[in-house]
């Protein structure tokens, strides 16, 4: 099957939009994904920002919590601003990279998302990532003490590199199988027809 990677940040908005519905689209189109999840803060950093966008120009992020209102109606979504925006997804992050190749990444990250902007919940929280992983039927106490491992530490690191050699700049991002890159909640389907008329 064609795969599409599907780069994302837990500390993203438009990233819950899309982590939401993103597996059941791929499945109706026909196309794979990998879940690539990625921290944005060293990136805005290198741009000389010190926080999200969103926080730094008011207007902006004013406008970004109407439109995801407005986003999260369309698609059925619940929403509950965090009390504090962006939240910490370190730990989350690693958490999902560990679960690549054991095939709960996709569980996991909704899960994630929901308790965050769905129910507004502290993702950084240790006892709430253990709650959402015992649910799943995983070892939590595992594979919590794994994310502080340095090879898990340099793998998420890794995760970084690879998100700078492909030239990201935000999320959610999608990556074709033939380096195109497509941004935003509101491109995936735009990757998805891309991968398919190229495959």
């Amino acid at each position: 099957m064609t795969t599409v990677g599907f780069w994302y940040d837990f500390a993203s908005s438009y990233s819950y939009l899309t982590a939401m519905r993103v597996e059941a689209e791929a499945t109706r189109r026909g196309v794979g994904i990998t879940w690539e999840p990625f921290l944005l803060g060293p990136i805005f950093a290198r741009q000389g920002w010190t926080d999200s966008p969103f926080n730094l120009f008011p207007a902006k992020g004013m406008n970004m919590w109407r439109d995801l209102e407005r986003s999260c109606d369309k698609y059925g979504l619940p929403l509950v601003r965090p009390d504090v925006f962006p939240q910490n997804g370190l730990t989350a992050a690693r958490l999902a990279l560990l679960g690549k190749d054991f095939g709960w990444t996709g569980a996991f990250t909704r899960a994630v998302f929901h308790a965050e902007f769905g129910e507004g919940k502290d993702i950084s929280q240790p006892d709430l990532l253990a709650g959402i992983l015992t649910e799943l039927g995983l070892d939590a106490d595992e594979l919590l003490a794994e994310t502080r491992e340095p090879v898990m530490k340099e793998a998420l690191k890794d995760q970084g590199r690879e998100a700078d050699r492909i030239g990201l700049y935000g999320a959610p991002s999608f990556v074709t199988s033939d380096g195109e890159l497509f941004w935003g909640n509101d491109r995936m389907d735009d990757a998805f027809d891309w991968q398919l008329t190229r495959a």
